[in-house]
């Protein structure tokens, strides 16, 4: 039987048809599996259990399919982009499980997810390895990378499916025109979230991705990168400003300075995580770990900084007390040394500069870290004495000991003939606690802890008794000595005592291991931290039972009877009558909580943050009224000067190689 040339030809057209019909099936319907099995696998990541994230998915069908529209954008911009379906869905699978990972590490460390700004961190970022030990930790890794692996490999068996370049050009701008309406809440954006019920909760980020997704929330988070202009900000509500500071300023008495005009050294040492351990309840020690701490809060003026950090985040505790501004105006997980300061910022040190004084930063770590040098630059320190600027110092465990710290400020104080304002940032005692750091641990913990957990706080009470015995050695100096000093010392935040806050949980200080469990009260205690402040010369004794880090510095200037500049003035002005300020606490003159803005000091609060917005963001209205000279300060030009043969000679040690040991 023949068959004539047109018909053979007419059926070769229709197979092609055929396959490439069934070649578009397949890419769609796998494309629209895919970001759905994506989300389950995401969320499984960040809850734990597949029983808990079905339950999410169970109860939050539309945040479901908000979190399934971002995935599927996703895979179809970078399918778009490479034309193969095995080969986008890899990429697409390895992007969202390595942000899902580093999220999971994180959270489960310091209680923060990943967010956009975190890619800035730069070298930073590498130190989330370190938390990487469990073995179902690295299950999981390696589950998620024989996953990923799998999807590669399927390009070797999987015929190459593609759509013509004209449909993937209008396809990918479609899939973009969605990510980005989602990421910078467009109309087109802001209409899905409404019709989706989606509710971003920017100020308490573990929140936002705990309700929304991971994808959502990450996602979400993109045009948090950028601070928007607070309603109610222009020059005339600056001026407002600038003109009850004036009032507020001439209305208060002048106090009798005890030096008569002498001015003292004012040293801030901010400790490592330093924390008082016998808060734990349950647990005992076999010996007090922080007396000197302990017999301060008898003699001196103490209290407790309320911390925006727990964990983690050192430097936005230093942004914080150095500038007087507040993180709860700014996103959550952002971090201003890394994405805000690009400009000449005024602060304690540019102030206390232009009081006669030289300014310096002590941090025994790398002076890249959280890109410190060139902040503090920015923020008018004359030095800035980093880890290589040491000399042959003392390491004590993993790190530069806290007595070489104290050692290095009283050298440097001795070694300057101007009074010095000091911020010193130790490292000692920065965790992890888990890994073996001292060759025994003297202090023995006793409570209903397990072993890991008991071992945990031996390790990190071993630290904190090491950085109470520096202060005691810091304070013997300066009771010896005829200048006039001044010690403020606390912790940056409390430290990470295991996952899943495994100590505090143990032994009974917050409730649950989950914070969306806790109470205002609970989280009030895992923000807390103690401070001391002693001198040589007659000050006041004070309690103080919480103050917000963004105010001590303000309040530090009243004790010493000094004039408080702009933003000092007006944190100063709030904190009379709102002592604690987080995010999603807040605390009152009569320690009553709240976990918003309580009605009757609103008011302050929004000039607060105008103020903040101005001077960091804005037009620096605030500068035409008052203070100009402070607020407008360059940075100073000798920075860092005096180190300048030894930062040469480190950097040609770095860069020289070294011969193999």
């Amino acid at each position: 039987m023949r068959f004539s040339l047109p018909l053979l030809k007419k059926n070769k057209t229709r197979r092609k048809q055929i396959n490439r019909f069934g070649a578009y099936s397949a890419i769609l319907i796998v494309m629209l599996i895919m970001p759905a099995l994506l989300v389950i696998a995401v969320e499984y990541i960040q809850r734990g259990t597949l029983q808990a994230t079905m339950e999410w998915v169970k109860h939050n069908h539309s945040l479901f399919y908000f979190n399934y529209t971002i995935n599927l954008c996703l895979a179809l911009l970078i399918y778009c982009i490479v034309g193969s379906l095995t080969l986008s869905l890899g990429v697409t699978s390895s992007l969202l499980f390595t942000i899902s990972l580093i999220s999971y590490f994180k959270t489960k460390m310091i209680g923060e997810p990943f967010v956009p700004w975190d890619v800035l961190l730069k070298k930073e970022s590498l130190d989330i390895t370190q938390y990487i030990s469990s073995s179902d930790s690295k299950d999981k890794i390696a589950i998620l990378a024989a996953i990923v692996f799998g999807l590669f490999l399927l390009r070797i068996v999987v015929p190459r499916l593609s759509l013509p370049w004209k449909s993937r050009i209008v396809l990918g701008l479609l899939s973009m025109f969605m990510i980005y309406s989602i990421a910078f809440k467009t109309l087109v954006g802001d209409h899905l979230e409404i019709r989706l019920n989606v509710n971003e909760i920017s100020w308490d980020q573990q929140q936002n991705y705990t309700d929304n997704g991971l994808s959502a929330a990450f996602t979400m988070n993109i045009k948090n990168a950028v601070v928007r202009k607070p309603q109610g900000y222009d020059k005339p509500a600056i001026q407002a400003v600038a003109l009850d500071i004036v009032r507020t300023a001439a209305q208060q008495p002048a106090g009798e300075d005890p030096l008569k005009g002498k001015k003292p050294n004012v040293i801030f040492v901010m400790n490592e995580a330093f924390w008082d351990p016998t808060l734990l309840p349950g647990v005992t020690f076999s010996e007090d770990p922080i007396p000197t701490v302990h017999r301060l809060q008898k003699e001196s003026t103490s209290g407790y900084l309320l911390s925006p950090q727990f964990g983690g985040g050192t430097s936005n505790v230093e942004f914080e007390v150095l500038t007087g501004y507040s993180m709860s105006f700014l996103p959550g997980g952002s971090t201003p040394y890394q994405q805000y300061i690009n400009k000449p910022t005024p602060t304690l040190a540019s102030y206390f500069e232009g009081q006669g004084y030289k300014s310096m930063g002590i941090h025994p770590y790398e002076g890249w870290f959280w890109d410190r040098k060139n902040v503090y630059e920015k923020f008018g320190f004359e030095s800035f004495k980093y880890k290589d600027l040491f000399t042959n110092p003392e390491v004590n465990g993993f790190f530069i000991s806290d007595a070489e710290v104290t050692r290095s400020i009283i050298q440097e104080v001795d070694n300057t003939s101007k009074p010095m304002f000091i911020y010193a940032v130790t490292m000692q005692n920065h965790g992890p606690y888990d890994a073996p750091r001292y060759p025994s641990n003297p202090i023995k913990a006793t409570g209903n802890l397990t072993d890991d957990a008991k071992s945990i706080l031996e390790t990190y009470t071993h630290g904190a008794h090491d950085a109470d015995k520096a202060l005691a050695d810091l304070i013997a100096h300066y009771e010896k000595s005829n200048e006039p000093t001044v010690v403020i010392f606390y912790g940056d935040h409390l430290p990470m005592l295991g996952p899943d806050y495994e100590v505090y949980q143990q032994s009974g200080f917050v409730k649950s291991g989950n914070p969306a469990d806790w109470s205002l009260e609970e989280l009030k205690k895992i923000h807390s931290v103690p401070f001391v402040m002693w001198s040589n010369f007659n000050l006041p004794k004070e309690t103080i039972p919480t103050l917000s880090n963004s105010f001590l510095g303000g309040h530090v200037l009243d004790t010493l009877h000094l004039e408080k500049p702009a933003q000092f003035a007006v944190s100063d002005q709030l904190s009379q009558k709102l002592p604690g300020m987080l995010s999603n606490l807040y605390v009152d003159s009569n320690q009553n909580l709240s976990s918003t803005v309580p009605a009757d000091v609103k008011p302050q609060v929004d000039q607060y943050r105008d103020v903040q917005y101005d001077l960091m963001f804005g037009k620096k209205f605030l500068a035409d009224f008052i203070d100009s000279d402070f607020l407008n300060k360059s940075s100073l030009p000798n920075f860092n000067e005096e180190y300048i043969n030894k930062e040469a000679a480190a950097a040609a040690n770095k860069a020289s190689p070294h011969p193999p040991s």
